[in-house]
C-alpha cells in the first residue's frame, strides 16, 4: 500500500503547481498552531483572470492525482479572489491588486513560512 503524502507535502506540491503556471509571490504558511480551521495556507497571485483559472486548474489537477479533492470552492475566474478548501489546506488565488488590498499574508504574519523550492 502506498504511503499517503503529508498535508505539508501536498501544500508544497500546490505551491509548485502554481509556480509552473507562473504564479506570483507564492507562499505556504503553516498555521496549525493558530487555527482550528486548517493547517496550511497556500497564497498565490495572478496577473489576470485567465491566469487565476490556470492556477486553480493546475493545483486541483496535481492534488487530485494525490487523492485530494476540494471540499469547497469560492470565487471564479471573473472574481479578484478565489479560494479552494481542502480541509487541512486552503489555497487562495488572488489578482495582484486584490492581494495588495486585502493583505491576506498579514492575517497569519506570526505563522511559520514553509520553504519550498522553485523548479527550474
Amino acid at each position: 500500500m502506498p504511503i499517503k503524502p503529508s498535508y505539508r507535502t501536498l501544500a508544497v506540491q500546490a505551491a509548485r503547481a502554481a509556480d509552473e503556471k507562473k504564479g506570483i509571490d507564492i507562499v505556504v504558511l503553516d498555521i496549525h498552531a493558530s487555527s482550528d480551521l486548517t493547517d496550511f495556507v497556500v497564497i498565490a497571485s495572478a496577473e489576470s483572470s485567465a491566469q487565476q483559472a490556470a492556477l486553480q486548474n493546475t493545483i486541483e489537477e496535481v492534488l487530485r492525482e494525490k487523492g485530494l479533492r476540494p471540499l469547497h470552492r469560492d470565487g471564479n475566474p471573473r472574481d479578484r479572489w478565489m479560494v479552494v478548501d481542502y480541509g487541512a489546506i486552503m489555497v487562495h488565488i488572488l489578482l495582484v491588486e486584490a492581494r495588495e488590498f486585502y493583505r491576506l499574508d498579514q492575517l497569519w504574519e506570526t505563522s511559520k513560512k514553509v520553504a519550498w523550492e522553485k523548479r527550474s
